[in-house]
């Protein structure tokens, strides 16, 4: 195979940008979020925390939590295991109660009119609670009639029309959950999420146990959606592909929260790839024989001895292996 050297390198170096940016920010213990953002005061906002704090025992696992979360973006939580990123989904759904702080949901405080501001939300939790023996159809027909009573019989067959469209379900929706994929599962789990006329959307990790493909559609699923929606991931490449702003969380606190390309241009340092060929004679050159190092930054080298020249122009070369 033939590969232009230079797209080799512009490919590796935007791969790693981004995994040595977080790594780097997360060695350094200094809280930058005060320091860091990017101004989004024309949008409307969703979601606010203010102050938010979960203490078990002596253990606080959030601690002073102040983020905003806007209507029409993704916004991704990313941290370790420990983070704090599921119990901020669980506070975030009022499924428990903050030690301290408070969370507005559109203008309403979530302690105060918790059953309000539920009617405007969809979950979809880390783990599917689904029922094996209903169907597709079956179990949006039921969660939209609980989300949505107001709606008239045909308004809620339209709406669950519509979402299977969308989510690619509509020649599964009366086959029996128990006979389906675990990454159709998943979509169905997200699907509910957003039934209902949800303006709220949380997502705890929705692409967890699916394959590829499947994660792929999930991605389009929430990429087309104008709701707020909050997920959480372990995956880089998927908050960077999904997300407007993403939120990195360490030890119950905020580290930073901004666009994947704001992060990248204050915090990105990259890997320097070197290359480095062998001096050559006019024979070796006729050839298209020499030896190539590609150095990978931080001690790393390889040689590549099969590789061959096969064009040169200006500072591209092109090498076949």
């Amino acid at each position: 195979m033939i590969f232009p050297l230079t797209l080799r390198l512009i490919l590796v170096c935007c791969w790693f940008d981004l995994h040595v940016s977080v790594a780097m920010f997360l060695s350094d213990t200094s809280n930058l979020s005060s320091q860091m953002g990017e101004n989004f005061s024309d949008l409307p906002v969703g979601v606010s925390l203010h102050g938010l704090s979960k203490i078990y025992g002596d253990k606080a696992a959030i601690e002073n939590l102040n983020v905003s979360f806007y209507e029409g973006h993704v916004t991704s939580l990313l941290g370790h295991n420990g983070a704090g990123k599921t119990t901020t989904m669980s506070l975030l759904t009022g499924l428990f109660v903050p030690t301290s702080g408070t969370i507005e949901v559109y203008g309403r405080d979530m302690q105060e009119d918790v059953d309000a501001v539920r009617k405007d939300m969809g979950v979809c939790m880390q783990y599917d609670v689904l029922f094996d023996h209903m169907t597709t159809k079956e179990h949006l027909l039921l969660y939209g009639q609980i989300k949505a009573p107001h709606w008239s019989n045909r308004d809620l067959r339209e709406q669950v029309r519509t979402i299977l469209e969308e989510t690619g379900m509509y020649a599964h929706r009366h086959k029996r959950v128990g006979t389906l994929s675990g990454g159709m599962k998943r979509k169905l789990s997200i699907s509910i999420a957003f039934i209902g006329g949800s303006r709220l959307v949380v997502l705890d990790e929705p692409t967890t146990g699916v394959d590829p493909c499947s994660r792929r559609s999930i991605w389009d699923i929430c990429v087309l959606s104008e709701r707020t929606i909050i997920m959480s991931t372990h995956h880089l490449d998927e908050a960077e592909v999904l997300s407007d702003r993403i939120a990195f969380l360490e030890r119950g606190g905020l580290k930073c929260c901004g666009s994947p390309l704001y992060l990248k241009d204050k915090l990105g340092q990259g890997y320097k790839l070197t290359l480095t060929k062998k001096a050559i004679t006019s024979t070796q050159f006729q050839d298209g024989s020499c030896d190539v190092c590609l150095g990978m930054g931080l001690g790393h080298y390889h040689t590549v001895p099969t590789a061959i020249i096969s064009l040169s122009c200006h500072f591209t070369f092109f090498f076949s292996f």
